[in-house]
């Protein structure tokens, strides 16, 4: 079946799969958003346990889809992994640092024999709460204002900047993308304790940091649009795989693919939905809004990593040297390698139909106080 596909419709399906696990993966840091919330929501040492309790039984799924997003793009665009991870890596080295740092956190917070305290670990927690969201923002961006390196006649890259990827945070559409995947992850997050947390205080606190947060989160996001469909793009020339600057090159690629341009304005509305949708009616159809703003991040998302990839477009472009830009037809693994790798990829449906069933059975009961007890609380 996938073999007789041709290289580029493999790549753009390889391309496709990648940007739909970023997108899950931008939902699923809700967690990193709960986490800044702690102390925001939780006055006592028992609210921040149930907190902190709510938020646990997921980390695990942010994490995993993070290692699978970076292992599949390893696997289908080998020179994109090289050249990002092994160049840019103080930032990538910060973030998975700060997801250790989640991972040792929630294991010893609760511990007996924790000599720092919760206090210092809840700490630890809003810290990756804060730079896995700004960091990961800004390197998405990058896909569109470029990064500084090289790409030699063996494929072999090289970083030119002396910061290795730091200097991404210094730019304002990256800046931009980035504090607005972080609001977005707090509002998340507010969403989804109106879904999963029994308690009235708690649920008043989450209230008001909706709204506090939905509001820098949607000027931040127009800022990146804004910025997006305005400034040059990185065109490929399909006939000789030359990379040019064109004006307004991603509002082209908006009118040119319709389907991802409905995507975006239908993400959108889902998510201003979700936003919407607390304010406006009873407690019990908050409990709904998750449901609204959560596919609505993922379609939003994806139609943001299509805009970079697809329609001959460089999707890690070059600032250093315009022609080693990076695309999905010069970046990719061979033909062999995507065609085995497509049938494995047969089984995500399996792997989402678990992820599921697992997520339902973790949140068929609200949380309250009275649960924070056992051997396994965080």
């Amino acid at each position: 079946m996938f073999e007789t596909l041709s290289h580029i419709a493999l790549q753009q399906y390889w391309y496709f799969l990648v940007s739909l696990l970023g997108s899950i993966l931008v939902f699923l840091l809700f967690v990193q958003g709960g986490q800044t919330l702690i102390f925001q929501l939780g006055k006592t040492d028992e609210d921040r346990t149930l907190i902190v309790n709510t938020i646990g039984s997921k980390w695990e799924l942010t994490f995993t889809t993070l290692v699978t997003f970076g292992g599949a793009f390893f696997a289908s665009f080998p020179l994109f992994y090289s050249t990002s991870f092994g160049g840019a890596y103080w930032v990538w080295i910060i973030i998975l640092f700060a997801f250790i740092v989640q991972a040792v956190s929630y294991e010893y917070r609760s511990k007996p024999d924790n000599f720092l305290g919760k206090t210092t670990f809840d700490v630890f927690l809003f810290a990756n709460g804060l730079l896995g969201t700004v960091l990961l923002g800004a390197a998405v961006s990058t896909f569109f204002t470029g990064s500084s390196f090289t790409v030699d006649a063996d494929k072999h890259s090289h970083w030119t900047a002396a910061t290795r990827g730091l200097e991404a945070a210094f730019n304002i559409q990256n800046l931009s993308l980035g504090l607005a995947v972080f609001f977005l992850s707090r509002v998340l997050a507010c969403l989804y304790f109106f879904k999963t947390i029994s308690n009235d205080v708690i649920i008043a606190r989450a209230k008001k940091q909706l709204l506090y947060n939905a509001v820098p989160f949607l000027v931040f996001f127009l800022l990146f649009t804004g910025l997006l469909i305005t400034k040059q793009g990185f065109a490929v020339n399909p006939a000789t795989g030359e990379v040019f600057m064109e004006k307004f090159k991603y509002l082209h690629n908006l009118l040119q693919m319709p389907v991802v341009a409905l995507m975006f304005l239908a993400g959108v509305v889902l998510v201003l939905a979700g936003i919407i949708l607390p304010v406006i009616s009873h407690e019990k159809h908050s409990e709904k809004a998750i449901w609204l703003a959560g596919p609505g991040t993922i379609v939003t998302v994806l139609a943001v990593f299509l805009l970079a990839g697809y329609n001959n477009t460089a999707f890690y472009p070059s600032t250093a040297d315009l022609q080693s830009s990076l695309t999905i037809s010069n970046a990719s693994s061979s033909h062999y390698t995507l065609t085995a790798m497509s049938y494995v990829s047969l089984f995500i449906p399996v792997v989402l139909v678990y992820i599921t069933w697992v997520w339902r059975s973790l949140t068929n009961k609200k949380n309250d106080i009275s649960d924070m007890k056992g051997e396994h609380v965080y």
